[in-house]
């Protein structure tokens, strides 16, 4: 016998909680804002928007299903199963947050604070969260399936981002690495910069387009559900022995972009979560590329 649909609420610790656990106290958060010339009430009143936005969704939820919730620091330790409608209520941010964790369950995102949000994935008001939820989960469900950028080391460590993957050091170092790019008869080029990036058209809406922008590139970026990448190497030093020669490009489906270290230490992450980074060391190398998995976003 399958199981009932479960709804997976996706949430996070509103900046209220976090002034509440740092202080103690409504009064004390109050106090420090006010020392500061800001109030506590606009913060207030957002966790309450949000905390509003995560009841209605969960009052939608059909009393057949079964429901659960997860807050973002949870997310590398919670079991998605086949069976999951997942409802990301929150901002944009944490769709990309969940997407790295999942396998093909539709997502539904909720604007748990509409016009402070860009409302590119979290698409939807609460209030529709008692039709979408019935349709996510049934066979025709109109999705966006959007591409996802992966990592892998030559360990056979992986990580997926919606966004971008950043490679580089963790700190204000340089990082050296030697970068080829697969399926072409240029040799690799030693570099020395302050990282790489590579993205996804959904990730072009952000820090893909400031290095974009940045360098009034050519390039013609992604969009969302396009399975190529664009990617950019970040303030490239030129020297006798580092190149500057392969600073941007895209990359189709099937092909890699490699960097092999030559730094005591980098780091890889995914959009913008360097608590959950792979560990590089000098001598290995890593692949990005068109991750085989998309993100299935709920119209």
């Amino acid at each position: 016998m399958s199981l009932a649909p479960r709804a997976v609420l996706v949430h996070r610790t509103t900046e209220y909680e976090e002034l509440l656990a740092r202080h103690g106290t409504h009064g004390q958060a109050a106090f420090f804002l006010s020392a500061r010339g800001r109030s506590v009430d606009a913060v207030r009143e957002r966790h309450e928007r949000a905390r509003r936005a995560l009841a209605e969704v969960a009052g939608a939820v059909p009393l057949t299903w079964r429901q659960t919730r997860v807050e973002r620091a949870d997310l590398d330790r919670f079991l998605f199963g086949p069976e999951d409608v997942v409802v990301v209520v929150g901002q944009d941010g944490l769709v990309a947050n969940a997407a790295k964790y999942l396998t093909g369950q539709p997502v539904i995102g909720i604007d748990a604070d509409p016009g402070r949000n860009p409302g590119v994935l979290v698409r939807h008001r609460p209030d529709r969260a008692r039709r979408l939820l019935p349709y996510a989960a049934g066979a025709g469900a109109a999705v966006d399936e959007l591409t996802m950028v992966e990592a892998v080391t030559d360990d056979a460590q992986r990580l997926l981002a919606l966004n971008e993957i950043y490679v580089g050091p963790p700190g204000h170092q340089t990082a050296r690495y030697t970068l080829g790019l697969d399926g072409t008869d240029v040799p690799p080029e030693p570099q020395a910069s302050s990282g790489v990036l590579v993205g996804t058209g959904t990730g072009a809406t952000g820090w893909l387009r400031s290095l974009w922008e940045q360098r009034s590139s050519a390039l013609a970026l992604p969009a969302p559900a396009d399975a190529r990448l664009a990617w950019f190497v970040r303030e490239a030093w030129p020297s006798p022995t580092t190149g500057t020669t392969r600073v941007e490009g895209l990359l189709e489906a099937g092909r890699g972009l490699r960097l092999a270290v030559e730094s005591d230490r980098l780091v890889a992450f995914g959009d913008g979560v360097e608590s959950d980074a792979l560990e590089l060391t000098w001598g290995q190398t890593i692949r990005l590329g068109v991750a085989p998995s998309r993100l299935r976003l709920v119209h």
